[in-house]
């Protein structure tokens, strides 16, 4: 089966609503390349190896959550994002990318996607008087230790996490996926035991030892693979056609 490109699009674009977003880089088609899409290759970030993988495995469509053309950077189109852009041309393939909607939203969003795998019941946003706060809130089944609920996000993320170990038990837990660690003032005013975010500043230290809270960092990457990915199965399934992600492993 094949879809034609720009109503898949219109569909990706539909079921995020991206047109409602404000963000930092544009949302949906980055780069356009032939008409019809048969196979889409999805990954997190259009890094060179993931492009060159999508070429490998004959793609029409790439799909990311890191794409291209942030707010602030070099336009000028030389050196690695010159190779990038070289490859996406010279193979005809689209690039389709969603930043904060893929974060924020309720089915496929990076941070309903990581409670899925970490077993956490969503309760609400984290803070429910910011609208532009993209994390979560919410509970754990039964009450476990930090050491514990570290080694099932080891477990379910296939990577250990950096742990900074409150004194007590974890029930309640405030989330956001990628580099979301600033949130942890909000998590606090939430009521949380443990506070996860893909990565760590400084601060981050002294914020959650001087609040009594728990602190994970899993990972940028890690924490990122799962919104993507079911929102290439959506589209999959929607449109009867192939998908394939493709994890290109990043330590960050």
């Amino acid at each position: 089966m094949a879809v034609a490109l720009s109503t898949l699009v219109e569909e990706a674009d539909r079921y995020l609503g991206s047109a409602r977003i404000q963000d930092y880089c544009p949302n949906g088609l980055q780069v356009e390349g032939r008409p019809q899409v048969r196979r889409i290759v999805s990954g997190v970030t259009a890094s060179q190896a993931l492009l060159d993988a999508a070429v490998e495995a004959n793609a029409d469509l790439v799909l990311v959550h890191h794409g291209y053309f942030w707010k602030g950077e070099n336009p000028c189109i030389t050196g690695m994002k010159q190779r990038r852009l070289k490859t996406l041309l010279k193979h005809d393939m689209s690039l389709l990318a969603y930043h904060l909607p893929l974060d924020v939203h309720s089915e496929v969003g990076n941070n309903v996607q990581l409670a899925q795998q970490l077993e956490i019941t969503v309760e609400g946003p984290l803070d429910p008087d910011n609208p532009r706060t993209v994390g979560l809130v919410g509970s754990l089944g039964e009450a476990m230790t930090p050491r514990d609920f570290a080694r099932r996000v080891q477990s379910a993320l296939g990577r250990e996490p950096l742990l900074i170990e409150g004194e007590g038990m974890i029930r309640r837990v405030g989330w956001c996926t990628g580099g979301g660690q600033g949130y942890i003032d909000q998590a606090v005013l939430a009521g949380v035991d443990l506070y996860l975010s893909g990565e760590a500043s400084e601060q981050t230290f002294h914020s959650a030892r001087e609040n009594g809270i728990s602190f994970i960092a899993a990972g940028h990457h890690a924490t990122e693979r799962y919104g993507v990915q079911a929102l290439g199965d959506y589209l999959a399934r929607r449109f009867a056609l192939e998908h394939l992600f493709i994890d290109c492993p990043n330590p960050i």
